[in-house]
Parts: C-alpha cells; structure tokens; sequence
C-alpha cells in the first residue's frame, strides 16, 4: 500500500510475520488469526482476530472470536497460565458475532463493547461518542475509530519492541484490503478518516481479519 497522503511523508504497509510482539511493560499476542474467505455459493467465511495484550498485573483480551471459538480461546489462555478469571478487561472492537461471541467466558471482567464500557451490570461514563480516548491504564488506551460500525474502537498499546500498536477490530481487514473493505463500511467516508489517523500514529496494525502489518512513513523526497 502506497498513498498520496497530504503530508510530508508516504505510507507503505508490509506483513510482520510475528503473531507475538514483546515490550515493556505490555506485550501482544495473537491467540487466533482471523480470516474472511468467499465461498462458491456466494456466502462468507469468517471469524475475528483475538489478541491479548499482556502487562504487570494487567490481562487484555481484544475480541473474544465467535462462539465455536470458546475451546481454542480457553486452550490459549491455558497455554499461558492463564484462566477467564485472569482476565481483567475485556475489550470487543463492536458488536458483531465473530468479534463478541465468548463474552460470557469473562463475567468478572471489565468489558468494553464498543463505546460502551461497564463492571457487571454498572455502566461507566466515557467520551468515547465524542471523539476521546478512554485509558486502560497510561500505556494501553481504548480509541474510538468508527465507520465499520457507529461505534467501533481499537485498542492502542504503547511501549512495545515494535513502537506503537494498534488492535484494530475490522477497521482493517487485513494488509493491502483496498478496496474490499470499502463494501462492509456503514460508513466509508468516516472509517477512511480513522483509517488515516491509524497510519499517521502507529507502527503495527493487527487487524480483523488477517496477520498483524508494520506501518512504514517514508519522508518525501
């Protein structure tokens, strides 16, 4: 991917080849690789990239897949000494099955459905609606980045080996996704512009529906 950005610099996108990203004080992992495959008949494969993003006492799950992921997520939190129970936030880019599935795997969580964030059956008040982040905690910020859906966010983590990284649900299919994702927007013009704002700010994308991507800006000659 190459764009005529108006700014002082190009961007190319390229595969990482990594499903895990260490740093200080989080690091990512890639649990499940999501995909998005056209089938003969005309209907679709699919099932939505879950990440966890691991820090000092803190355990982030990003998307949960859909429901008949519930062995494979269990099997990878096992893999990793980890539980359900371990799980302090939970966040869900929007509301779609493949994305929110296993979400009852995580009752005592923080759980964040696109811009709605709430403990248990308390409801807390964010700005996500209007345009501002709502902090994890200092390093690990949830972003609105809407158009797929209304209310779609990311997850931004910072601090990693690789620079920033950006958890973005389906504002990205995958690398190189011009122009398909175009045809699942509610909203193209709007998740162009949060789009933008993902290239022009982060290192890595991992994105809905395929393998993580570096994010390159190349200086204009």
């Amino acid at each position: 991917m190459d764009s005529a950005w108006p700014t002082h610099f190009s961007i190319r996108t390229e595969p990482l080849g990594a499903l895990e990203i260490p740093g200080s004080p989080y690091s990512l992992a890639v649990l499940k690789e999501g995909y998005c495959l056209p089938q003969p008949d005309g209907s679709t494969r699919a099932d939505g990239t879950i990440t966890l993003v691991s820090g000092p006492g803190n355990q982030v799950l990003v998307d949960t897949g859909g429901p008949w992921d519930r062995d494979v997520l269990l099997a990878q939190l096992g893999q990793r000494g980890l539980g359900p129970g371990d799980v302090g936030w939970v966040v869900c880019t929007h509301g779609h099955s493949d994305h929110v599935g296993n979400l009852g795997l995580f009752p005592s969580a923080t759980l964040a459905v696109g811009f709605d964030v709430c403990q248990g059956d308390r409801y807390l008040c964010t700005e996500l609606a209007q345009g501002r982040p709502y902090p994890i905690d200092p390093h690990v910020l949830i972003m609105p980045t809407p158009g797929h859906t209304g209310s779609d966010v990311s997850v931004r983590v910072d601090g990693t080996s690789l620079g920033t990284v950006l958890v973005a649900g389906d504002l990205f299919e995958r690398c190189a996704d011009e122009p398909g994702w175009r045809e699942l927007s509610e909203n193209p013009s709007l998740q162009e512009r949060s789009r933008r704002a993902a290239l022009e700010s982060t290192d890595v994308i991992i994105p809905g529906h395929g393998p993580p991507f570096r994010v390159y800006r190349d200086p204009r000659p």
